[in-house]
């Protein structure tokens, strides 16, 4: 039998993330490295991790991510999307468990643009009254 590799697309702002779950022993790598070394941050690897502990798949699969784009932030929350996609391919009895948890949304929020007249998107120059 062919080792199968289960696929799902994650994104998040400005990051997009390809996810591959492969039969394994739970190891997480992103762009070629280890998640312990790429992302810093453990609340970013609590964030990643999150799908597989919700399904209780944690140490059954292990995870190949290609993710580029936005930061540390943004690429953890577009990987966790990833991950909850390629779960329901695995199985589509999690998606119960995932949609409750809100790992299936993709977060619409984006960077506001910026507006003429403006320094940044709202912030206004500074007022003098002379």
């Amino acid at each position: 039998m062919a080792t199968s590799k289960f696929y799902g697309t994650g994104r998040r702002k400005k990051s997009i993330a390809r996810v591959y779950l492969v039969p394994g022993t739970g190891k997480i790598t992103i762009n070629k490295r280890d998640i312990d070394e790429y992302l810093g941050l453990e609340t970013l690897k609590v964030i990643v991790r999150q799908p597989l502990v919700a399904t209780e798949t944690e140490g059954k699969f292990d995870v190949i991510v290609n993710v580029k784009g936005g930061g540390y932030t943004g690429q953890a929350g577009a990987i966790r999307h990833g991950i909850a996609r390629a779960l329901l391919q695995v199985d589509a009895d999690y998606r119960p468990i995932l949609k409750k948890s809100g790992y299936l949304t993709r977060d619409p929020r984006m960077k506001e643009r910026k507006k003429y007249g403006l320094k940044a998107a709202r912030r206004a120059p500074q007022f003098s009254k002379r």
